[in-house]
């Protein structure tokens, strides 16, 4: 009985599976305006996928940079007999104290080929909510409180042995100059700005005057033409770095200065074609310049997010703003050289309310008090606003000399040399300024159309040594004659400018 149940059972299941199905239910046919409701809703949950995904990637690659434990205010000493006190207190960490999303940066260019001074030297600042770009070129002649005899600023990154120490170093005698502490530090190698330009595809620049300069030591060839033209980036790397000709007759009537106004005009060229759109599909090509030439405490997604900010937060080049700090020419002895050296010292007031206007990223405006301001007196002798000088042997030696050399604002790289060099086999009667005329040139092993001379610290040894014996062995310093002058009134004053103390 079991096996013929089991049997029939297992016939009905074969005959009903024999059996016909029944139709399946027609698919409804939609609408136009399901069907356009439908792709909609396909639309909208792959844009979602997309927004998701995008967030995700921007938190990667845009990173905004954290400035809480960066910046702060210079540490300052007071020397006896100061006047007031010194305003050193530091403010509030970001968020309470600081500009919000206010970053400050601090440029430095390196000229490798001419022995690696810092050249060009740029404080920045971006107002991201403002969409403001401001940069302030520091002259490289910037006279600052160190202890060594050539006291330009552009010699302190080498002179402190470069790397993370030459950073340290210039921070701080950047801080004293202007009141805080730069948020980031950027070290550009001078071959970063050809490779730079070659990658946007040049950049139209009008070159303000007829450049030809040749240097076969550091294989340097400039040869441009004035006018409005396309620079690739060799010519770019010409532009930024010609101050004269060989002939030095020819070149910026103003030296240096002069050289400053272009790489700011140039600068803010780049700066235009940068922000273009187009340039955003180069974005590879631009990181892999900056990895190559480019040192700096910002991460590439740092990087990445200020250009973010700036193409599309709206930054415009009406909005981008070049400056030169205020300034004045000074010249002042040197003791190792045996010659007068060219500087520019700040003007105080000026500089204050410059920096407190574009660049102090505090809410607390920041006061003189807070700066170490050189200066430099009708006698010779120089000054800190602090009270207080690194270097104890200038003033000393100055102030024994029976006889100074004029310390009027007379460059020592003068723009006629010929002149000043065929003058001096005339004085006959003065056989001591033939043989040791005044160079108009500081002596460097490294020259070139960008620095001019080398500021790495000399010998001590002056170079009036050799003078014949009839010069006062005291005054070895006095034996160069240079040519009269007349003093501009604003350039002859005794103790510092804008109140500040005499040391």
């Amino acid at each position: 009985m079991t096996s013929e149940r089991e049997q029939k059972k297992g016939g009905s299941r074969l005959a009903g599976s024999l059996e016909p199905k029944p139709p399946k239910k027609p698919r409804r046919k939609l609408t136009p305006k399901q069907k356009a409701m439908r792709t909609v809703y396909i639309i909208v949950t792959v844009l979602a996928a997309l927004v998701v995904i995008g967030f995700a990637l921007s938190r990667l690659l845009f990173v905004k940079p954290d400035v809480s434990q960066s910046g702060g205010r210079p540490e300052l000493s007071a020397g006896e007999g100061t006047e007031g006190e010194l305003d050193t207190e530091t403010p509030s960490v970001y968020g309470s104290g600081r500009k919000e999303d206010f970053f400050t940066f601090l440029v430095i260019g390196r000229d490798t080929g001419g022995g690696g001074n810092t050249d060009t030297l740029m404080l920045a600042s971006y107002d991201v909510p403002n969409q403001k770009l401001n940069v302030m070129s520091i002259p490289r002649d910037t006279m600052v409180n160190v202890s060594w005899d050539i006291k330009k600023i552009n010699s302190v990154y080498n002179y402190a042995g470069g790397g993370d120490d030459g950073i340290e170093a210039l921070d701080k005698e950047i801080s004293q100059l202007v009141g805080f502490v730069p948020d980031f530090q950027v070290v550009v190698e001078w071959e970063a700005v050809g490779e730079l330009v070659d990658a946007i595809g040049g950049v139209w620049f009008d070159v303000p005057r007829n450049m030809n300069y040749d240097d076969p030591t550091q294989d340097l060839h400039i040869h441009i033409e004035k006018g409005y033209q396309l620079l690739d980036g060799e010519a770019a790397m010409g532009v930024i770095r010609y101050r004269h000709d060989n002939d030095m007759r020819y070149g910026y009537p103003d030296g240096d200065l002069g050289r400053i106004k272009t790489q700011q005009a140039f600068l803010k060229a780049v700066v235009e074609q940068c922000l273009q759109i187009k340039n955003v599909t180069k974005i590879q090509q631009l990181a892999e310049v900056f990895n190559k030439n480019v040192t700096t405490n910002l991460s590439v997604q740092n990087l990445f997010w200020f250009g973010q900010q700036a193409i599309f937060g709206g930054l415009d080049i009406e909005n981008v703003n070049f400056v030169t700090m205020p300034c004045t020419n000074k010249s002042v002895w040197s003791r190792s050289y045996g010659n007068m050296q060219s500087y520019v010292v700040p003007n105080t007031d000026e500089l204050v309310d410059l920096v407190n206007e574009c660049f102090n990223p505090y809410l607390e405006d920041l006061s003189s008090k807070e700066l170490d301001i050189m200066y430099v007196n009708s006698d010779g002798t120089i000054g800190s606003s602090t009270g207080r000088l690194e270097d104890t042997t200038h003033n000393s030696l100055v102030k024994s000399q029976s006889s100074r050399p004029s310390t009027d604002p007379e460059p020592v790289e003068s723009e006629t040399p010929v002149e000043t060099e065929t003058a001096a086999p005339e004085e006959t009667t003065a056989p001591e300024t033939t043989e040791s005329p005044e160079p108009s040139v500081v002596p460097s092993t490294t020259p070139d159309a960008g620095s001019g001379e080398s500021t790495a610290q000399p010998s001590e040894t002056p170079e009036a040594s050799t003078e014949p014996s009839t010069q006062p062995s005291e005054t070895p310093v006095a034996t160069p004659t240079p040519a009269p002058t007349t003093v501009p009134e604003t350039d002859s004053q005794d103790g510092p400018p804008e109140g500040i103390p005499i040391l």
